[in-house]
């Protein structure tokens, strides 16, 4: 179960977070797989806490022996057994916190993956809406907050909780009274932790939305400076900045402050607890129920609690902070589970699922507004199957609204056949890209269905592992070789296959051309490619994964007109022999394809081939005069 997140000042509907039940859940799921090494450091970090409480009473056996004047070689037994001690404590106490420490590795690393995994799998538009600060706040501050408390936290949390225990039970050994006396700072202690954990959850959830926001804002600056320049809104634009980094910074004062006052209290407890446990020994020492040497053991022991005490209440604010950011982590998990629906059995508001065409199992990589580049779609549901169908895709009633009142498409309608290739066009708005990401999987409709049988496409005769690729403008080049890069649409693939691929989409000759070939670094920080270029990367990774239905979203517009023709050439050798969703920036792609299909507000308003469509004089038609008008030359292409 999870919760809406509190929303900024940002206008953006932030990625929930979890319940504490449903989050103590998801804890218990990461370590059920690890009992046996929780069990064993926990049993270890026992035995050595254990041995570490027989320094008290050697300490008072020793004053014991100088009190009553005994001989100086009475004195080799305690001082021995103290080296024992300390030498075993220390190795127990090394391997505990080691399994501990691991254990908490383990299971953050499956948090990690876990989240990972499931934030590839968000639809675009909730991205789109939580903006891409949340996201960037939780994969990095939230997940930063629980690794730190992971590493150092938990093992001093556990080693301290243990030797309060059983401190405790060896005050109750000594005398019960000591115990008592010890117990009195107890109550100042519970209202201290109470006081500190009801203000702090909320406050460090507060700071960790005020953190996304200002990042947020840092993105929206910087990635849309050359705009902000342009409009001369530099001004706007740092006084908001400003004024979020002041809401993050006065929300870090606040927890500075929390922090003193909960130190304050805590050594008012230990004031009460030492003065009460003196007095009792004076008394007891007094009427002659126990040695000084026993009541020197007590104080001792009373004292020796300071550390693992303030350490547990201490470690609250790392675990409050830390719980925060677990509750942000587990609230994205939770939003990216869906039921999977039996297969041949369609719901309202499925679609098509395919496998990436970067080789991720059933995943894809949606960004804030935009889905993953060049890959494939997400598979959140099986992709559906009927037997009792010859067509590759059906689009039945599907609709979709991006929030309340914010419809996109309504009602719509489509079949492509097996091996078509269907052109989407339309003014911007009308409802093109939404579309495409709904039958490539990456977007679930609001309602409505999108069916694909098995076996279509030029995937039918092999490589149908990938029944949904998608590619869209905005294409992501992968660090690493450029051979890596391409296997991610298949890692098996052998050089020959790549060059293959290559070939096909018209890139071999400036593949082979670079410095080291196949083996040359590309992405961040390796060379550069140009836009043309990256997409016919993605392209080639499209022909790698041989899909059965290809969908590209304006894969050719970010070429520019230079290598628009280079691009629509790479994409007709890519789709050849598939069937294909063809989101088209320019119409020559249309003319291309074997069907067109106009989009109007949400709602097909035309379908037919290229000809048939500009003799009509309808919508079609007068987009193409349109964008034929605006050339010297129109240079369509059968």
């Amino acid at each position: 179960m999870t919760t809406d997140s509190p929303t900024p000042d940002t206008g953006a509907e932030l990625l929930p977070i979890a319940t504490p039940a449903r989050t103590r859940a998801a804890l218990r799921t990461l370590i059920r797989p690890d009992r046996g090494l929780a069990l064993t450091g926990i049993g270890i970090l026992v035995a050595a806490t254990a041995v570490g409480l027989l320094v008290q009473p050697l300490l008072g056996r020793i004053v014991d022996i100088v009190a009553d004047g005994r001989p100086a070689g009475d004195l080799t037994l305690p001082v021995v057994l103290l080296v024992a001690v300390a030498v075993v404590q220390g190795l127990t106490t090394t391997l505990g916190l080691t399994r501990i420490a691991r254990l908490g590795e383990t299971v953050l690393a499956r948090l990690r993956e876990r989240f990972v995994e499931r934030a590839l799998n968000l639809p675009a538009d909730r991205l789109e809406r939580a903006g891409a600060g949340d996201l960037t706040a939780r994969v990095t501050g939230d997940v930063a907050r629980v690794a730190e408390a992971v590493r150092s936290a938990l093992p001093e949390m556990a080693r301290s909780v243990l030797a309060i225990l059983l401190t405790l039970g060896a005050l109750a050994l000594l005398d019960v009274r000591f115990l008592l006396a010890a117990l009195l700072a107890v109550p100042v202690q519970l209202l201290t932790a109470r006081w500190y954990v009801r203000r702090a959850l909320t406050l460090y959830a507060d700071q960790r939305v005020a953190n996304g926001a200002q990042q947020q804002q840092l993105l929206e600056t910087i990635g849309g400076a050359v705009t902000v320049r342009g409009h001369r809104l530099e001004e706007q634009h740092t006084e908001r900045s400003a004024g979020r980094s002041r809401k993050a910074v006065d929300l870090t004062m606040r927890s500075v402050n929390l922090v003193l006052g909960f130190y304050g209290r805590l050594h008012i407890a230990e004031y009460i607890g030492l003065a009460a446990v003196l007095i009792a020994g004076f008394w007891l020492v007094r009427d002659g129920a126990v040695s000084i040497g026993t009541a020197t053991a007590a104080a001792l022991y009373f004292h020796s609690l300071f550390g693992p005490v303030n350490a547990a209440l201490v470690l609250l604010d790392d675990a409050q902070s830390a719980a925060a950011g677990l509750v942000r982590l587990v609230g994205v998990t939770d939003l990216a589970d869906q039921p999977e629906p039996a297969a041949g059995e369609p719901e309202a508001g499925k679609t098509a699922a395919g496998k990436a065409a970067d080789g991720t199992p059933e995943t894809g990589k949606p960004t804030a507004g935009k889905p993953a580049a060049g890959k494939a779609a997400p598979a959140s549901v099986p992709r559906q199957r009927i037997a009792s169908s010859e067509a590759a895709v059906t689009v039945h009633a599907v609709s979709h609204a991006y929030g309340p009142g914010r419809p996109v498409l309504h009602e719509v309608s489509l079949t492509l056949e097996p091996g078509e290739h269907v052109a989407l066009v339309g003014t911007s708005g009308a409802g093109k890209s939404t579309l495409a990401r709904i039958v490539a999987g990456v977007q679930q409709p609001t309602s409505g269905t999108v069916t694909a049988p098995a076996g279509t496409g030029s995937a039918a005769a092999g490589a149908g592992e990938h029944p949904v690729v998608l590619v869209t403008q905005e294409v992501h080049v992968f660090t690493g070789t450029l051979a890596e890069d391409l296997r991610l649409a298949r890692p098996d693939a052998s050089d020959a296959d790549l060059r293959t691929a290559l070939a096909t989409v018209h890139a071999l000759d400036w593949a082979e051309a670079l410095p080291d070939g196949l083996a040359t670094v590309v992405g961040e920080g390796g060379h550069r490619l140009d836009p043309a270029r990256a997409q016919q990367l993605a392209l080639a990774r499209l022909v790698l994964a041989d899909p059965a239905l290809a969908v590209l979203d304006e894969a050719t517009a970010e070429a520019g007109s230079a290598g628009a023709r280079v691009l629509e050439r790479s994409a007709e050798a890519a789709l050849a022999g598939r069937t294909a969703l063809v989101v088209a920036h320019r119409l020559t792609q249309a003319v291309a394809a074997d069907r067109v299909v106009v989009l109007e507000a949400g709602r097909v308003v035309e379908s037919g081939p290229h000809d048939e469509l500009r003799d009509a004089d309808g919508p079609y038609a007068a987009l193409w005069r349109a964008w034929s008008g605006s050339r010297t030359t129109t240079a369509p292409h059968p």
